[in-house]
């Protein structure tokens, strides 16, 4: 009868929290993915859409983080590039071009959807967060960077009852950069070598 009343016991707990997040606002799911979540990695879609919302660039590819401040994001399609971050730096690797560009890791949160996901930050000192409520599949939420420097107006992150699936990055231009993720693994354990980009023999480096 006990061990019954402890299955039960944590199978009403399960339940509990499972409805709870089914029923939680977008912010909510945003304090509770950037709490919970240590290490992401998926797949994304990337769309980019000028002002009148017309489809000018598409893409995909695959992203890893390790909170605070370590990222892969891997672009695949049409084109290959590879952006890495190990928290003190930042190299972005056009493989066409046989380019790498190497840089101090942004004191600017938000700068990129990658480094904003990476963050190991409280969002509440770089943005002003705003509940959007339910649209569609998902709850949503946006925020405004306090800063005046960065290269976003905007951000708007849509949660379903577990994971965060679509980001959506307004620029100072007015184009919108929407980002699609799946087969997201949450807190996964990641190789440190993910993070360790060293450029291959032959190629330009700049800003080393």
């Amino acid at each position: 009868m006990k061990r019954y009343q402890k299955y039960l016991g944590g199978a009403l707990a399960l339940w509990c929290l499972t409805a709870s997040l089914a029923h939680a606002g977008g912010r909510e799911r945003l304090e509770s993915f950037f709490k919970d979540v240590q290490s992401l990695r998926g797949e994304f879609s990337q769309t980019v859409l000028d002002p009148r919302m017309n489809i000018t660039e598409q893409a995909q590819g695959t992203l890893a983080l390790q909170r605070p401040g370590k990222f892969r994001w891997d672009y695949q399609a049409p084109y290959h590039q590879l952006i890495v971050a190990d928290g003190k730096k930042v190299s972005i690797y056009d493989i066409e071009l046989e380019q790498v560009t190497m840089k101090p890791f942004s004191e600017t949160l938000g700068n990129t959807p990658a480094q904003l996901l990476s963050s190991g930050e409280n969002l509440e000192k770089s943005f002003t967060i705003v509940e959007q409520g339910a649209q569609g599949d998902f709850e949503w939420v946006e925020l405004t960077p306090k800063q005046q420097d960065t290269s976003f107006e905007r951000i708007r992150l849509g949660f379903d009852k577990t994971n965060l699936r679509v980001m959506e990055l307004v620029d100072t231009f007015g184009q919108t950069t929407r980002l699609q993720f799946s087969r997201l693994e949450r807190n996964p354990k990641l190789v440190p070598s993910l993070f360790d980009f060293k450029p291959p023999p032959g190629v330009d480096v700049v800003g080393e």
